[in-house]
């Protein structure tokens, strides 16, 4: 058994799955990349993320742009909600992340259109979104976290004539439109961290947003 500090653990948690990894997947990501792709490891134990994740259209520097500049974030789940690094997003960058999924307005507004709640809290980001650089007249980059619901990703889809997001992580899991809404999210060519195939979650998204903050505040 190894004798491990506390604060040691998460560092030889890093070391031990990096000695893990295929040297060809090394290779294959940017050094900041691979950080991200680690940290999914890190979170689900989960190798096969050294193969599925997809960044696409300079996705990590947009991310980065993205947080920099005040973005609004929307995660589909409280779950991946809960597990975004408030201290560096809302302390370091002033960014309040949303999850809507819950919200009267939601459960409303699906009742009333005959949808799914995670379909009508994208209408309801946009319109949030709206308001928002309405009131304080500036351009608002528009991030959405979506780890659990594929619809979610679909209506971001069939609203692309009208608006579209500056920042997508595609990471549903699951069985059912969860590989089609992928692929909806790469025909679209939006810059997007893309767990490809049927795995991801919402730890999955909360693991990729914390990966790009904590690579921010260094």
């Amino acid at each position: 058994m190894l004798e491990v500090k506390p604060e040691d653990i998460e560092k030889k948690s890093f070391e031990i799955l990096t000695s893990k990894m295929d040297e060809n997947r090394l290779k294959f990501y940017t050094e900041d990349e691979l950080l991200v792709v680690k940290r999914t490891i890190h979170t689900t134990a989960d190798f096969d993320y050294q193969y599925n994740v997809i960044f696409q259209n300079n996705a990590l520097q947009t991310l980065k742009d993205c947080i920099q500049s005040d973005a609004m974030i929307f995660t589909d789940t409280n779950m991946a909600l809960s597990g975004i690094n408030k201290r560096i997003l809302t302390g370091k960058f002033g960014i309040e992340s949303l999850c809507l999924i819950a919200d009267e307005k939601t459960i409303e507004f699906a009742k009333k259109n005959e949808t799914t709640r995670a379909n009508a809290a994208i209408d309801l980001a946009y319109q949030m979104h709206k308001e928002k650089e309405a009131l304080t007249g500036k351009k608002i980059p528009i991030v959405f976290a979506v780890g659990n619901a594929p619809t979610a990703l679909i209506r971001i889809n069939e609203l692309l004539d009208k608006y579209k997001p500056d920042f997508i992580i595609a990471a549903p899991v699951g069985f059912v439109n969860v590989i089609e809404a992928k692929e909806l999210v790469k025909q679209s060519n939006i810059p997007a961290i893309i767990c490809d195939g049927n795995k991801g979650g919402s730890n999955v998204c909360a693991a990729i947003i914390n990966a790009v903050l904590l690579q921010l505040a260094k």
